[in-house]
């Protein structure tokens, strides 16, 4: 009897799946565009994202701190005010310059809090990705405090 009900719920599970529109789902970009998450600059990150690295310093919120103490986790928010295909982060601390990019749809918030580990000060880039085929975007630079000490 168990293994029926273990069957049952895996099939309407993936039934309802099926039936969630195109429009709703994710793109796994990790998979369509790997030369993003390989990429060791931000401009060649959101190149090989785009296509381009015009972009254009509007419609894009970013708030993070001036001093992050603990570069482990950096608290970031971002969002746009233009209807946009995508929004993604980059930052130019780490070895790989992407950290995240989300697909919106009509159904997507437009405000975002993430944390963020940066190995070292540096900028965060934010771009969307606008329906008008322009990038919009928004930077920051931060200096991430060494050992945890503000100063």
């Amino acid at each position: 009897m168990m293994e029926r009900r273990q069957f049952l719920s895996m099939t309407l599970g993936a039934l309802a799946l099926a039936t969630v529109p195109a429009s709703v789902r994710a793109e796994d970009f990790r998979k369509t565009k790997p030369t993003v998450w390989s990429a060791h600059t931000v401009d060649d990150a959101i190149k090989a994202m785009y296509g381009s690295t015009n972009l254009v310093m509007q419609g894009v919120t970013l708030t993070a701190p001036d001093v992050a103490s603990n570069g482990g986790a950096i608290p970031v928010d971002f969002g746009t005010s233009i209807d946009a295909k995508t929004i993604a982060v980059f930052q130019d601390a780490n070895p790989e310059a992407a950290v995240c990019v989300y697909t919106l749809n009509k159904y997507s918030k437009n405000d975002y809090s993430i944390k963020i580990k940066m190995a070292k000060s540096g900028t965060i880039t934010i771009v969307a990705e606008g329906k008008d085929g322009k990038l919009y975007a928004a930077k920051k630079t931060l200096d991430v405090a060494l050992g945890g000490c503000e100063g």
